[in-house]
């Protein structure tokens, strides 16, 4: 396909892909809303702050009155999310992402298309009933969902299938976080723990500006967050590395407390036989025990900032409105819970917990570092810590830093800290080192099921007939005169069941050792070698590609292909079990 032509294409396709994921992204995003307005806030009196607004505004949350309310919310929250999941589309479980990744890489990019569906219900459910869950993962999955239907009714192949749904995954994220290019670089990094998918980055880049406009159009223009606007000076950057060690170690916490947690739960209802489907509700219940104790015996906001999404929270963070004790008791608090309430099989993200975690430690250590050397780091560099947390918890986690770095950046609408991030994220990606919140990352393109016929046609062309065949001193080969009978035996004495057949120096045929011994044993010695020989045979030289070999050994249905020269001599024997030889250790 010429380049305007492939351009032509997926402009076509990443409008369409775009569309869908803005409009998808605003129907979850007002359920979320429907579904917090109806049982959290009305069943169980707790307004959460909101984010994105005015300081004056976000101090309006009313904690909940009836604590004991919330834990019942909550848990009728995760036995609905629970029912609807389990019952309709039990692959819907957890937190999205990794599903979608999952489809990219050995689906063929195939989602049921009942998924969207059911992930948007059961999603807004667990999150509108306080459930400790973000609102990318749902998104992720819904918006590849869709795209996997549109790839369907265009009939497109499985490699450009694969690309839609990573494209979604981007465009619905970058739409629902109003963050376009963060959104459209995460297509590509979020599928790998060591590479990027460079294809899903020019149709993601149409697609994620689509879905984040139509999204704003409904939901408006303003930043997730309003961040106060912050100055660095140079000796900054060495803390801000110190927040990376930091927010490494504790993203390893909220990777092993998750699939602890996850695996705990499943090897508990695996023993016991109880249905999945009360799976979280189980989850959802200890997850209210710990918010309630929290908010009776420590602070209301340290129990209540580990409900829902979160993001209110960050941003009181974002306003020092948070003593930093309860910045660390939230921080705490909502790895348990989430791991709880996604771990237990809850549907949701681990995104926004993600983000508050990280927010949280961030604040809670740029209030540290004030209290010890307000000079150095005056109240007003904090909000740096908390975004810069946010940034290197996830970052590092998700394997993803690129992406985070301008996701929150966008989320923000701050881009003055992209400089000690990356300081930032860097060591703690390093921290990390190969755990990844998403378990269905593989390493590189080379490891992905995915990509395996691409790996093998490039490998095939790369690699010569000469740097596989055996060389003529390791084969053995037989001239038109000889009999039958010792040609027979020479194969069984070499194992060769392939035998070149050799006049004075060039090659005259091949003896199928295998076929010509169907003849009766009696007549091999009284015939020769050329009468029941294959003249007409296909051969190949040393310098062509291997992919030339496999093609005319399989044309030919013949176990080797002789290597001659351009006088047809032999050189050479090439066999269908040296090319996959060559294969594995190349792949």
């Amino acid at each position: 396909m010429t380049t305007r032509g492939y351009i032509r294409k997926w402009l076509a396709i990443g409008v369409i892909v775009g569309i869908v994921s803005g409009l998808g992204a605003i129907v979850f995003y007002e359920m979320i809303h429907l579904s917090t307005k109806y049982l959290l806030e009305m069943g169980s009196g707790f307004i959460p702050p909101k984010e994105g607004t005015p300081l004056s505004e976000a101090l309006k949350w009313n904690p909940s009155e009836n604590p004991i309310q919330l834990i019942l919310i909550m848990t009728l929250g995760g036995l609905l999310s629970g029912l609807i999941v389990y019952t309709f589309a039990p692959e819907a479980e957890g937190h999205g992402t990794d599903a979608a990744i999952r489809a990219f890489h050995r689906e063929n990019g195939k989602i049921s298309p009942k998924i969207p569906i059911v992930k948007a219900i059961a999603s807004a459910i667990t999150i509108g009933s306080g459930g400790s869950a973000g609102r990318e993962g749902p998104t992720a999955q819904i918006s590849a969902g869709l795209g996997s239907l549109i790839a369907d009714v265009l009939k497109l192949s499985p490699e450009d299938r694969r690309l839609v749904v990573a494209v979604g995954i981007g465009s619905g994220i970058g739409s629902i976080f109003k963050a376009p290019l963060g959104g459209a670089l995460l297509a590509g990094e979020i599928l790998y723990k060591r590479d990027m998918e460079t294809e899903a980055i020019i149709p993601a880049l149409i697609a994620s500006p689509i879905g984040y406009l139509i999204f704003c159009s409904v939901e408006g223009y303003d930043p997730t967050f309003i961040m106060p606007s912050v100055s660095f000076e140079p000796v900054h950057i060495l803390l801000f590395m110190l927040l990376g060690v930091i927010e490494g170690i504790v993203g390893l916490a909220y990777i092993y407390a998750f699939y602890g947690t996850k695996d705990a739960f499943s090897n508990l209802f695996k023993r016991t036989n109880l249905p999945p489907h009360i799976k979280p509700a189980v989850g959802a219940f200890l997850s209210g025990l710990i918010v309630v104790a929290l908010v009776k015996w420590v602070d209301p906001m340290a129990g209540l900032g580990a409900v829902g999404t979160g993001y209110g929270f960050i941003q009181l963070a974002m306003y020092n409105a948070i003593p930093w004790k309860i910045l660390l008791i939230i921080g705490i608090a909502k790895i348990v819970t989430t791991s709880l309430t996604i771990g237990s099989g809850g549907s949701g993200g681990v995104f926004a917990p993600g983000l508050v975690i990280g927010g949280m430690i961030g604040g809670a250590t740029g209030m540290l570092l004030h209290a010890a050397f307000p000079t150095l780091v005056p109240l007003s560099l904090v909000p740096a810590f908390v975004a810069i947390g946010m940034v290197s918890l996830f970052g590092g986690i998700s394997k993803a830093p690129l992406a985070n770095m301008v996701m929150v950046s966008e989320m923000t609408n701050n881009y003055e800290f992209l400089v000690p991030a990356m300081a930032a994220v860097f060591v703690s990606y390093l921290i990390t080192g190969d755990s990844t919140i998403y378990q269905e990352q593989v390493e590189t393109r080379a490891d992905s099921p995915a990509h395996t016929h691409e790996l093998l046609s490039m490998t095939l062309r790369k690699l010569k007939v000469r740097d596989v065949m055996l060389p003529l001193e390791n084969i053995v080969w037989v001239s038109p005169v000889d009999s039958l009978l010792k040609a027979l035996e020479l194969s069984i004495k070499t194992h060769h069941k392939c035998l070149p057949v050799v006049d004075g120096e060039r090659l005259v045929g091949i003896l199928d050792a295998e076929g010509a011994g169907k003849i009766p044993p009696e007549r091999w010695d009284s015939i020769p070698v050329s009468e029941v020989m294959l003249a007409d045979i296909p051969t190949i030289h040393p310098d062509e590609p291997l992919s030339s070999a496999m093609l005319k050994i399989s044309q030919s249905e013949m176990e080797c292909i002789p290597v001659v020269d351009e006088g047809m001599k032999l050189v050479g024997l090439i066999t269908k079990d040296d090319i996959v030889s060559a294969l594995a250790s190349e792949i």
